[in-house]
């Protein structure tokens, strides 16, 4: 299955795909519009740790344990994706607890957030992989 992978060693930090993440969410045609004077909670973010920055995100795990401690069935697995159903979610976070990787997050309606792929934009490759400037980002399968 294909997934978003991070390359440190080109990843610049720039955040960019944090923007393209949080402007996939929308549905307007420009960026800049959609996003001017909005505070945004991407499903990714960038990371930096010394001189290595990286974007973390949902890895869509074969065993996930996120989807196994939802109290609630708000998180499942559909051809390899766990995706949100926000109207079950209760706001427990405990898939937030849960995670291993720290990817799954509060959103601003309460409920949880996460990488999907983009599978609700029908897009194909993710935002935050098209938009990345510098290739630090790829949607690859490494089965």
């Amino acid at each position: 299955m294909k997934r978003v992978y991070a390359n440190e060693k080109w990843c610049l930090a720039c955040h960019l795909c944090e923007y393209c993440c949080a402007f996939a969410g929308t549905n307007e045609k420009d960026m800049a519009v959609a996003l001017k004077n909005v505070k945004i909670n991407p499903k990714i973010r960038v990371e930096k740790r010394g001189e290595i920055s990286f974007a973390v995100s949902c890895r869509h795990c074969e065993e996930p344990l996120c989807v196994r401690g939802c109290i609630t069935g708000a998180l499942s697995v559909k051809d390899g994706v766990i995706t949100i159903n926000k109207d079950k979610c209760v706001s427990c976070y405990t898939c937030i607890l849960l995670c291993p990787y720290g990817s799954v997050s509060p959103s601003d309606d309460g409920a949880v957030q996460k990488c999907e792929l983009c599978v609700k934009t029908k897009a194909g490759t993710p935002a935050c992989v098209k938009g990345c400037p510098n290739g630090a980002l790829v949607f690859e399968d490494r089965g």
